[in-house]
């Protein structure tokens, strides 16, 4: 059970940054208290608990769900997951997630972790080799000869978390979790990844990655082929075939997704997010916007 203080509510609140952020998920009415402890746990969170997700979220602080029961359908940073019970989800600060489908018997546990933490948590396990394997992994199935210890792991840190007279609780977590990592959670880590659209090509990996840090500046495919020693042919037929979208497909969608996040997420005017996306107006993104999308952003934020 969650503590008396907070309870689940629909809210908005101030961002930390200048723009106000709207949220449609179900949260603590008191997220700021988030944001300022670095630390937050749900020991349940169940299909009855979730909104209707039409539009993706862009998260603001890492996030590690551990999927107890049922199945879902979710893509992150575009990339579509069947997730299963049991695994752990890790969705990182600023990537963008969307729901397309949920079972009935879905049922999860999840901590939210800052920035601040995060760093103070690779701190104390930057010696683990597997660690930095579990950073870039976003999803890990759990063995089911592990699963008491997790649900045990998620336990304890609820009950830290909730002892709020207790000075050293940021201490208790990150030494609860760094620990709880050399004990077990590196086993799960220790097997070869399965992730990413039916491969495991290195310059398709490395291509994504260069689009998700670079599109908002970078449209044209010459830029990554350079970047990854090609021509702008071959890369094309490499992403084609191994993921069924072209390379300026990729760029394309990257950049319509994080266009949608502003427009519904925050307060941002239409040129304010023209302006984020490095459009060279207004009416070229508008124009943009409606060939990729069907509607301009404006009729797109009213729906």
């Amino acid at each position: 059970m969650v503590h008396d203080d907070i309870y689940m509510a629909k809210f908005r609140i101030d961002s930390m940054m200048k723009n106000e952020l709207h949220y449609n998920m179900e949260l603590p009415e008191k997220v700021t208290n988030i944001l300022e402890t670095d630390f937050w746990v749900l020991e349940q969170f169940d299909k009855g608990m979730l909104p209707v997700l039409a539009d993706p979220i862009k998260f603001t602080s890492n996030v590690s769900i551990f999927l107890k029961s049922g199945e879902c359908q979710v893509d992150i940073d575009l990339i579509t997951h069947d997730i299963s019970a049991p695994c752990v989800v890790n969705i990182r600060r600023s990537q963008i997630l969307q729901l397309k489908s949920v079972s009935e018997d879905f049922d999860s546990s999840f901590i939210v972790m800052s920035k601040r933490f995060c760093d103070n948590l690779f701190v104390l396990l930057q010696d683990c080799k597997f660690y930095h394997t579990a950073v870039r992994r976003q999803v890990v199935p759990i063995p089911h000869d592990l699963l008491g210890r997790y649900k045990n792991l998620y336990s304890r840190i609820g009950t830290i978390f909730r002892e709020r007279d207790n000075p050293f609780s940021y201490q208790a977590m990150a030494l609860a979790l760094s620990s709880f990592f050399y004990e077990v959670a590196y086993k799960c880590y220790s097997y070869p990844s399965k992730e990413f659209v039916n491969s495991n090509n290195r310059t398709t990996c490395k291509f994504i990655f260069l689009v998700q840090k670079y599109f908002k500046e970078e449209r044209f495919l010459k830029f990554y082929a350079e970047q990854l020693g090609i021509s702008p042919k071959h890369l094309s037929r490499i992403i084609k075939n191994e993921t069924g979208f072209s390379a300026v497909e990729w760029i394309e969608r990257y950049v319509i997704l994080e266009a949608k996040v502003l427009l519904k997420s925050t307060n941002l005017n239409i040129q304010q997010v023209s302006d984020e996306l490095n459009f060279p107006s207004q009416s070229f993104f508008g124009k943009y916007f409606k060939k990729k999308v069907g509607m301009s952003p404006k009729e797109f934020r009213n729906t």
